[in-house]
């Protein structure tokens, strides 16, 4: 089992002005849909209203085959927003109607179990207060369990000061196994500093692999031992929207593929290869590609994978 844990929303996506689009999203709830679709036993730990928006997404996950969490906050006012605008070249930008509350007293200590081999989270429940204090002590609790990946999938609208966000991500960094940032990201986050560097700095704050995706210009992934880039995959964009979290969600599939992700074996994700890991980062950047040849965050299902790409020679894409 892996378990996600963050925010689950409804993205209002306006393609063309004056139409817009309803579909669920949210970046740790796309992971959850996209691991689930790819196969993996899938928990999704988040907070959704007792709306009909809060319906669509409960009816999205379990079409999927995502469980949800007895543990989620179920019964908020209304589900959170995002209002999406897609350019002419696919790219989104967000807008967000977003509350994280704290967890009932005791929620979390129980969940998720030492059964799961990986605790994913990361963007809006990892900062928003007060639930994201909350989101930190269970990534901590858990890491004598289980690997700990976390995406930064910084939204500098929310998160105000990329000082003060930097000391919360660098937090959470230290906790986890594996890290999946985005060119973007790391450029808001550390203005000038080359990306390789902010990969080895997140390597000696305590990270086993760092993965620093770039959009067209491929993927570069470091460990203690190596680093390797890939080059993206052709494909023609509909929308990147949800790209990002397909990429992750088949790096973390890539791995346990290959026995990976546990505590147990977090000896065998420091010691992994260069060869290992660019099979790894290939198979991650596949899965992304296919979303963005779709509208909407809308990842591939094992079987789509299997029977051959739906990407067509365009614009490469890694995440």
């Amino acid at each position: 089992m892996i378990t996600v844990v963050g925010e689950a929303l409804v993205d209002l996506i306006e393609h063309e002005p004056g139409e817009t689009v309803a579909r669920p999203g949210g970046s740790p709830a796309n992971v959850a849909v996209a691991l689930a679709r790819l196969g993996q036993p899938t928990n999704l730990l988040t907070q959704l209203g007792d709306d009909a928006y809060g319906r669509t997404l409960r009816a999205h996950l379990s079409g999927s085959g995502v469980r949800l969490d007895p543990a989620s906050v179920v019964d908020l006012p209304g589900t959170s927003v995002a209002r999406s605008r897609v350019g002419p070249d696919g790219q989104a930008a967000y807008d967000f109607d977003i509350a994280w509350r704290s967890f009932p007293d005791g929620a979390l200590t129980a969940r998720p179990g030492p059964a799961d081999v990986c605790l994913h989270t990361g963007s809006l429940a990892t900062v928003l207060r007060p639930g994201a204090d909350d989101v930190l002590a269970l990534v901590r609790a858990r890491r004598y369990t289980a690997t700990i990946s976390y995406d930064p999938n910084c939204r500098p609208s929310l998160m105000g000061d990329p000082v003060a966000a930097r000391q919360r991500v660098e937090e959470l960094v230290a906790a986890s196994d594996i890290v999946k940032v985005s060119l973007e990201d790391l450029a808001w986050l550390y203005p000038g500093r080359r990306y390789e560097r902010a990969g080895h700095d997140w390597l000696a704050a305590g990270a086993s692999l760092v993965v620093v995706t770039q959009g067209d210009g491929g993927a570069w992934a470091a460990t203690r031992r190596c680093a390797v880039r890939v080059a993206a995959l052709p494909v023609t964009v509909v929308d990147t929207v949800g790209a990002g979290d397909a990429f992750t969600a088949g790096l973390l599939a890539a791995l346990d593929d290959r026995e990976m992700l546990g505590a147990v074996r977090r000896a065998a994700l420091r010691a992994v290869g260069p060869d290992a890991l660019t099979a790894v980062l290939r198979q991650a950047a596949r899965v992304a590609a296919w979303t963005c040849g779709r509208r909407g965050a809308d990842p591939p299902t094992r079987a789509d994978l299997a029977a051959g790409s739906s990407a067509v020679a365009g614009s490469p894409v890694a995440g």
